[in-house]
């Protein structure tokens, strides 16, 4: 458990190398069995297998959010999955950024990304919504301030001319869940480097991977 002053402290904005102050990590899905293994979940699926990885429970309820908190190689951190359903993740997540004083550049927030081939993450400090409502969302609750970092999780484009709505509420094939499962091992490690190096180092090598790979499976069917 966290000690309590973690909820009580007033943290500064400026991120260094072995920072001690939280992270608060939000992955953007919609709640409830219908919507397990989505594509509009891997935001979900993120959250899961990093707490899976550092042995941290997912067992309470904040500010609208399935919730988790530990330590990861001494650094405090927060784990959440709003349950406002995807379009209103904001009601969610920027209750919890206040409650515990963070600033944005302290949040991360995972979500689906259609213009990254799928498997294929990044890493970023900041950028808009794309149009995704999640994001959307989480930025109005930010008061517009879209300046918090994210990772970025590819799923592919929908074929042909299918409705995009209907694309990311459906499951993944078998190749594509491959491609899925490999990401999230490798996010994994991201996130625990981001934890114990800070954003900006980690960002620069994983991202070079990872651009890489999306030339790899450019040429690839998911």
């Amino acid at each position: 458990m966290l000690p309590s002053r973690f909820a009580k402290r007033c943290f500064c904005t400026a991120t260094v190398f072995s920072d001690p102050r939280p992270w608060l990590f939000v992955g953007l899905g919609n709640p409830g069995d219908k919507f397990m293994g989505t594509r509009h979940n891997v935001g979900f699926e993120m959250i899961d297998a990093f707490a899976k990885s550092q042995g941290i429970p997912m067992d309470s309820v904040h500010c609208k959010s399935i919730f988790g908190k530990g330590f990861v190689n001494g650094a405090p951190v927060f784990l959440a999955k709003p349950q406002t359903y995807m379009n209103l993740s904001g009601e969610s997540s920027g209750p919890l950024a206040a409650y515990y004083k963070l600033p944005l550049n302290r949040v991360l927030v995972f979500h689906d990304d259609k213009d990254l081939p799928c498997g294929v993450l990044r890493l970023h400090p900041k950028g808009h919504h794309g149009s995704h409502n999640g994001l959307k969302s989480v930025i109005y609750h930010f008061h517009g301030n879209s300046e918090f970092p994210r990772l970025r999780i590819g799923i592919g484009r929908p074929p042909g001319q299918m409705d995009p709505k209907a694309f990311v509420l459906q499951k993944f094939n078998a190749r594509a869940r491959e491609r899925i499962d490999a990401a999230l091992e490798e996010g994994v490690d991201a996130l625990t480097q981001v934890l114990s190096k800070g954003l900006t180092e980690s960002a620069r090598s994983f991202n070079t991977e990872q651009k890489y790979k999306h030339i790899r499976l450019q040429t690839m069917p998911v």
